[in-house]
């Protein structure tokens, strides 16, 4: 089989995280992907910058930052919260005549047209955003147990929150790209929140499910990785797919 030519990932991080999360990614998937993960102010290697907490502002700032980044031949991918961001991404790269990635990868979140504020916790409630982490059992242990980490990801989930509350859905229209989409079976989001995804596709369109919770892309890491190097693989080569099921 020939191996596809290379591509860069921009990987956006969930609602709390840094861009750490994607970096084993470098290791795990085939060298022809390039993992770019995206930093955020305010976390990581930009902790003493401030929280951004508009969801225009985050996606403006992620356009003008990664600009380099997002010439030649490029994808975005994002689990959460920054599932919503690389879709803004590519709203705004076409509004501005950019050039636009050859395929969006959307993992664990609601369609744009299905977004839910009410959901989310109160953004100034340490107890609500805790209970929150708990939930989605994506957080180690020792971070539960350190009152300093624990500041450090409430302060981050909760402005991270608040951008995500002030996404409002414009009606736009689909993207002009292939839309892959990720879901655990046991996520507590609405298999139709995932499914109206394929109202945001206007090239090809899949989703793909896998057991596992909000964080099903660690608890099955290595299924997830090799469905997501195929849906690349697939959008480098173009063409339609099936949707391809997970256990």
């Amino acid at each position: 089989m020939a191996v596809p030519a290379r591509v860069s990932l921009l990987c956006l991080p969930c609602a709390g995280a840094s861009a750490t999360m994607y970096l084993r990614w470098r290791t795990l998937l085939p060298r022809w992907i390039e993992i770019v993960p995206v930093e955020l102010p305010g976390r990581g290697m930009r902790m003493g910058e401030r929280f951004v907490e508009s969801f225009d502002a985050q996606v403006a700032r992620i356009c003008a930052e990664q600009a380099d980044a997002m010439q030649g031949s490029f994808m975005l991918f994002g689990h959460s919260m920054g599932a919503l961001l690389a879709y803004g991404v590519a709203q705004r790269l076409r509004a501005l005549g950019r050039p636009l990635p050859r395929a969006l990868f959307a993992s664990g979140s609601s369609a744009p047209s299905q977004r839910d504020p009410g959901r989310l916790p109160d953004t100034h409630d340490d107890a609500a955003l805790t209970a929150e982490l708990r939930k989605q059992g994506g957080t180690p242990e020792e971070v539960f147990a350190s009152a300093e980490l624990m500041r450090i990801t409430l302060d981050t989930l909760g402005a991270d929150y608040r951008v995500c509350k002030s996404f409002a859905y414009a009606g736009n229209a689909p993207l002009p790209m292939p839309l892959h989409v990720f879901a655990g079976h046991q996520d507590d989001i609405d298999a139709l929140r995932m499914e109206a995804w394929s109202a945001h596709a206007g090239d090809a369109f899949t989703l793909d499910w896998f057991d596992g919770g909000h964080f099903f892309i660690r608890q099955r890491e290595t299924a997830f990785l090799d469905a997501l190097a195929r849906r690349v693989g697939q959008a480098m080569a173009g063409g339609r797919h099936a949707p391809h099921a997970v256990a």
